[in-house]
């Protein structure tokens, strides 16, 4: 364990530190309220503490968000803290960005050096996908933190068979739990492994300890799922992308299994099964992933593009995460070679060193393998979890060779890494041909310069070597800054966004690309948030919408994923009506209705699918009930609900349009009927371009 401090160690770290939290605050408010669905989320809690504890998506509590709501707790405080605004939202984001580049460095620090550990703070914060979510809203950010800690706390418990340690770590994981549900546990298996064979005591304590941690995850992430199943259903929200109002049905099924098997019940592709739309669900033929959301593509992946070993570095996903993830493969395996005479992991500094390039490149493979392979919803930006530990690998294994470079192997696999490296950002800036053209022939002759000088380090000068290294260094970094900065520079709004530049081809490789959420206008906060999905009209629900080409079963219209009817791709220029993967534009004169006499009722507003119902309620910052949750396909509330709900005079209007009226005719939704029974019973309004319907004033 590495304890002496360098007198440059302490400005080194604060110049990290101080660096990363300007990479992430830079232009913070440009992506707005980013993705209106969770925003909407956060600006219930700060308005209802029954919202924050449940994650509802509105202040009357109709039903919550598809995540338990621990990645909105921060927001939501400081929301309450500082008021509705961008930049409140999206502040904890960022520092958890910052927090995980500490808790990486302290990490690494331990066994390796604070040089080491500033490589793989370095790397961590240069990494694309991490510029992006650290700047988002979206649970990625507080998942990504926790799982750094996690590792950290094994890594500490393996020093001393430390229970405490091993304890916090479990604790940590169920934090996870109630950020990302089942994600959290994926690194579990590795890490349970390797405390079990290396902690330096006898193995009956090994596993008790064990034992304590997984107690100590059960408490800390089942707490709030004990509470929620023995709560009332008829006194709390229906539980979003359930299809039985049950968060263990969420969590094991569309949350859980359905990831991996793309049995997703209630979600975008099961519903392109169900309405048998020949190119899938939401989107219309040519756009989306290969073959739609409802049929399989290429090798498999459920729809969401070839799953395989070569899905994180297609197309699509590359730019976002794998720069350097060639390079860490291969010093994880250098890193092993090297340290595998140790003994266990506390019996020497060379032991500890091989237990946390295990740790690290355990929980790499093993996310890797079900990210890879997974056949549900996949979007690129998942890979974010992968950050920390490719900076972790990367950062230690550059340790451990350039101790050893004066051996041949050594600098061959060094020099062999940073030519790798060099040629894979080669081929990555060459998905985007106009993007700075000269940077892709640039970091590749650095790159094979530096790596000639490193292949001869044993027989160079100090000086020279130490010259080839920073050649090096700069070449491998130098691909993935470019696209931090283009991160940094640009709004991203909507449900699926990625960091860089737009790329040819998209989601995993094949197909038109998805224009990325973030490439159009963003639209001010106060009546628009977000970026709108189409240029289609307001149409209310029911109103000739079927005689349109492609139409849905049920009259609805076929929509691009963020567009109305013949609108455009998420992101782009858009009109008054929701989509599924982004929010609406919304007029003043909407707005204005919405608020007028709002506390009279429980929702000022109604309206099908929760992007749009999220742009309604951040515009007025009043409830809007989000009916059918996410994709307009959970059954609350029912119809008797609903009409309940009007009779009692709890909505006031209904909104209609958007991505409510194509929930019309699919198997297990009600959404579709509500919108039809809406339309004829009361009087339609064409107020800035989106129907209306005052519910307080049926037809005569």
């Amino acid at each position: 364990m590495t304890t002496e401090r360098p007198r440059w160690e302490r400005p080194a770290l604060a110049a990290l530190l101080l660096g990363t939290a300007a990479l992430l605050l830079w232009n913070l408010s440009a992506s707005g309220y980013a993705n209106s669905f969770y925003s909407a989320a956060v600006q219930a809690g700060s308005e209802s503490w029954k919202a924050f504890f449940f994650g509802s998506s509105d202040a009357g509590n109709s039903i919550t968000v598809d995540k338990p709501p621990a990645a909105l707790w921060p927001m939501a405080l400081s929301v309450r803290l500082f008021g509705l605004g961008s930049w409140q939202i999206l502040l904890p984001q960022a520092l958890m960005g910052v927090g995980t580049t500490a808790v990486l460095y302290a990490s690494v620090r331990r066994q390796f050096g604070p040089g080491p550990a500033l490589l793989s703070g370095t790397v961590f914060a240069l990494t694309p996908v991490a510029a992006l979510m650290f700047r988002f809203n979206n649970p990625d950010a507080l998942l990504t933190l926790l799982l750094t800690v996690a590792v950290y706390c094994v890594l500490r418990a393996l020093e001393g068979a430390a229970t405490r340690w091993l304890v916090w770590a479990g604790v940590v994981l169920g934090l996870a739990f109630l950020t990302k549900t089942l994600q959290a546990f994926v690194i579990l298996p590795p890490l349970a492994v390797l405390y079990a064979v290396c902690a330096p005591t006898r193995l009956r304590r090994r596993l008790g300890q064990l034992g304590l941690a997984g107690l100590a995850m059960v408490v800390a992430g089942g707490w709030w799922v004990a509470i929620v199943e023995l709560w009332p259903a008829s006194s709390r929200p229906y539980i979003g992308g359930s299809q039985t109002n049950s968060f263990l049905e969420l969590t094991f099924g569309y949350n859980g299994l359905g990831r991996l098997n793309g049995n997703e019940p209630g979600s975008v592709r099961g519903m392109a099964v169900e309405a048998g739309g020949p190119g899938g669900y939401g989107f219309p033929d040519g756009y989306g992933p290969p073959g739609g959301y409802g049929a399989p593509a290429g090798r498999g992946g459920g729809g969401w593009g070839e799953n395989g070993i070569d899905r994180l570095f297609s197309t699509g996903v590359g730019g976002q995460i794998s720069w350097l993830l060639p390079a860490a493969l291969m010093l994880l395996v250098a890193g092993l070679i090297v340290t595998w005479r140790a003994r266990r992991a506390t019996d020497s500094l060379e032991g500890m060193a091989r237990a946390a390039f295990l740790a690290w490149g355990g929980a790499l493979l093993i996310t890797m393998v079900v990210f890879s392979w997974m056949q549900g919803i996949f979007h690129e930006y998942y890979t974010v979890a992968l950050a920390p530990f490719v900076a972790a690998l990367v950062g230690m294994g550059a340790a451990v060779l350039w101790e050893e470079r004066h051996g041949l192997a050594a600098a061959a696999t060094l020099a062999g890494t940073v030519a790798l490296t060099a040629w894979w950002s080669y081929v990555l800036l060459g998905r985007s041909p106009d993007y700075l053209p000269w940077l892709r022939w640039t970091v590749l002759g650095a790159g094979l310069v530096a790596a000639a000088g490193l292949l001869a380090a044993g027989r160079l000068g100090r000086g020279l070597t130490l010259s080839a290294a920073a050649l090096g260094l700069g070449a491998v970094l130098a691909g993935p800054l470019a696209y931090c900065l283009t991160t940094v520079n640009t709004g991203h709004t909507g449900s699926i966004v990625t960091a860089g530049p737009a790329v040819e081809g998209g989601m995993g490789g094949r197909g038109p690309r998805l224009v990325r959420a973030g490439e159009g206008p963003v639209q001010g906060q106060a009546q628009a948030p977000a970026p709108g999905q189409g240029r289609g009209q307001g149409r209310g629900p029911g109103q000739g919408q079927g005689q349109q080409a492609g139409g849905m079963p049920g009259g609805a219209p076929r929509m691009m994923p963020g567009g109305g009817p013949g609108g455009e791709a998420a992101g782009g220029p858009g009109g008054p009506m929701g989509g599924l993967l982004n929010g609406a534009r919304v007029d003043a004169k909407v707005t204005a209705l919405l608020q007028k006499d709002a506390d009279r009722y429980t929702w000022a507003a109604a309206t099908v699918g929760a992007q749009n119902a999220a742009s309604h309620q951040l515009a007025s910052k009043r409830p809007v009930m989000p009916i059918g949750g996410f994709n307009g396909s959970d059954p609350s509330p029912t119809m008797a609900q609903f009409q309940e709900y009007v009779r009692a005079g709890k909505i006031h209007y209904f909104v209609g349009g958007g991505e409510g009226t194509r929930g019309a005719g699919l198997t297990g939704s009600g959404s579709g009927e509500i919108a039809e029974w809406v339309a004829e019973r009361y009087q339609a309004v064409e107020v800035g371009g989106v129907t209306l319907y005052d519910l307080t004033a049926p037809k005569a």
